[in-house]
C-alpha cells in the first residue's frame, strides 16, 4: 500500500484535497447512497455502510451530508450504480487497480482507458494485474488512541493478520473476511476507528523515480479526479529523494 498511501500524502502537501472538497464529498455520498441501497440503511446492521461512514467523517463530511446520502438509498429515484474495476500499466511498468462506481460502463471505460494513455500507461483486462496485489481488510486508528504495543496486541487478540504504528497512525491487516469481525471487536475495546475497508495490497513494490514518477502521479491525480473512480491502488514505492523533489 506503500504507493497508494505516499500518493495520498502528496495531494495532501499541495493542496488538492481542499480544492476538492466537493468532488470528495460527492464520491463519499454516492459509496454511502450505495451501500445503504444494497444492504440496510442501518450502518450497525451493514459494515460496508458502516465503513463508508467512517471514511466520510475522517474527511470531514458534514453529518447533514451522511444522513442525506442514507436516505437517497430508500427514495427510490437514485441512479443504479455498479461496482466496477479497472486493471492497468503506469509508466515503468507499476500495477495499478481502479475502483469504480457507475452508471454507465461504457462511459466510464473510455475515460479511464484515456487517462492511462494520456499519462503513459495502458488499460488492460480483467486480472492483468490483481494478481500482484492481495485483498485484505485494512483499519485504521490514529497514532493517540493508543500506543503501539497496546495496539498490537489488542489487534492480534481481535484476529488482525499484521500490525503497523508510526507517528501517522495505527494500521491493521485482516484477511478480507475478517474485516467485520476484527474491526468490531477492536471497536469494542478502542473505539471506533478512523477508517475500515477492502483494499488491495501489492505483494511486492517497484520504485519509480524522475520523469517516470511525475508521470505516474499525474496519472494517479487523472483517476482521483475521475467522478467515478472511488479508489486507486499502485504497487510503487517512491524515494525520499523523489518525494521531496516532486512537492518542493
Amino acid at each position: 500500500m506503500a504507493g497508494h498511501s505516499q500518493f495520498k500524502n502528496i495531494m495532501h502537501r499541495k493542496g488538492a484535497q481542499d480544492a476538492k472538497r466537493s468532488k470528495i464529498f460527492a464520491k463519499l455520498a454516492r459509496e454511502i447512497t450505495v451501500a445503504a441501497k444494497l444492504g440496510m440503511p442501518d450502518p450497525a446492521m451493514n459494515p460496508r455502510l458502516r465503513g463508508a461512514i467512517q471514511a466520510a467523517r475522517a474527511e470531514n463530511m458534514p453529518k447533514d451530508n451522511i444522513d442525506r446520502a442514507i436516505k437517497k438509498s430508500q427514495a427510490g429515484d437514485e441512479d443504479n450504480f455498479e461496482n466496477v474495476r479497472y486493471e492497468g500499466f503506469g509508466p515503468g511498468g507499476i500495477g495499478v487497480i481502479v475502483e469504480a462506481l457507475t452508471d454507465n460502463r461504457n462511459r466510464s471505460a473510455s475515460e479511464i482507458r484515456s487517462a492511462f494513455s494520456k499519462n503513459g500507461g495502458n488499460l488492460g483486462e480483467t486480472g492483468s494485474v490483481s494478481f500482484m496485489f492481495d485483498q485484505v481488510g485494512r483499519i485504521e486508528y490514529p497514532a493517540d488512541v493508543t500506543d503501539a504495543d497496546a495496539m498490537f496486541e489488542a489487534a492480534i487478540e481481535a484476529g488482525a493478520d499484521d500490525v503497523t504504528s508510526d507517528e501517522d497512525g495505527h494500521e491493521i491487516i485482516t484477511a478480507a473476511d475478517s474485516l467485520n469481525e476484527v474491526a468490531t471487536a477492536l471497536e469494542e475495546k478502542l473505539g471506533e476507528p478512523r477508517k475500515s475497508a477492502l483494499v488491495w495490497k501489492p505483494q511486492n513494490s517497484i520504485e519509480v523515480d524522475g520523469d517516470a514518477a511525475a508521470t505516474l502521479l499525474k496519472l494517479l491525480d487523472a483517476l482521483d479526479d475521475n467522478d467515478d473512480v472511488q479508489q486507486t491502488y499502485a504497487n510503487f514505492e517512491l524515494s525520499d529523494s523523489v518525494l521531496e523533489s516532486l512537492t518542493s
